[in-house]
């Protein structure tokens, strides 16, 4: 299985991305500058945590006009696997392909902590066999206060499109302690605010976060 991570100018996970799936977990990757488009073969995309654009004008809402976008949502119409993590998330957002919104933490401070999450929801891609488990790994963030009208967050909770809750309470005031979602035709499409790629290897302390990629390259 072959991954195509997407990098923006002000991306800084990209790198910390590719290791795992290709050092970590043996899996191939290749990077994808967002000026060009989705090359052919690849079997799923990651769209990484940063600051794409600076985070100007709004986290995502530049990135989501770069042009390889149009085959990302193209690719993901298709039903074929789509994450965004962090700012990946925020862009999947900006580009319709979620519903809702990343604002601004509630504390109105940059968070960077562990956070435990629980894995719900339907199975998809990135959590197959793992509902009801749970997880730990680390935010890194100052606009992860998911948010959505009071029907979005009762559909996305009625058709088990709420994969991640924080446990304890959202640390940024996410809507119903959601730290992430999915979409798309075949549930194909997650964005996730907390960052597994910092969490898969024993030698950084805790290896929850490579479980995912692990059901991805599955």
């Amino acid at each position: 299985m072959k991954i195509g991570i997407v990098t923006f100018p002000g991306s800084n996970c990209d790198h910390d991305v590719y290791h795992v799936v290709k050092h970590a977990c043996g899996a191939p990757a290749e990077y994808v500058w967002h000026k060009d488009r989705l090359p052919a073969g690849l079997d799923a995309v990651i769209l990484p945590g940063g600051f794409s654009y600076g985070d100007y004008l709004r986290c995502g809402a530049l990135a989501r006009f770069s042009p390889v976008m149009e085959d990302v949502v193209e690719f993901a119409k298709q039903g074929r696997p789509v994450l965004g993590i962090c700012n990946g998330f925020q862009i999947l957002c900006e580009s319709g392909l979620l519903p809702g919104v990343l604002m601004r933490n509630a504390s109105l401070k940059f968070i960077c902590r562990d956070v435990t999450l629980r894995v719900e929801g339907g199975e998809t891609p990135l959590t197959r066999g793992l509902a009801g488990q749970t997880l730990t790994m680390p935010v890194a963030h100052a606009e992860g206060n998911y948010f959505a009208d009071a029907e979005t967050l009762d559909r996305l909770e009625g058709e088990g499109s709420v994969l991640f809750r924080y446990v304890g309470g959202a640390p940024n005031g996410a809507a119903r302690d959601i730290a992430g979602i999915c979409g798309g035709p075949r549930r194909n499409v997650v964005g996730l605010m907390p960052h597994p790629e910092r969490a898969a290897e024993a030698i950084l302390g805790r290896d929850d976060g490579r479980r995912l990629f692990e059901s991805l390259l599955s």
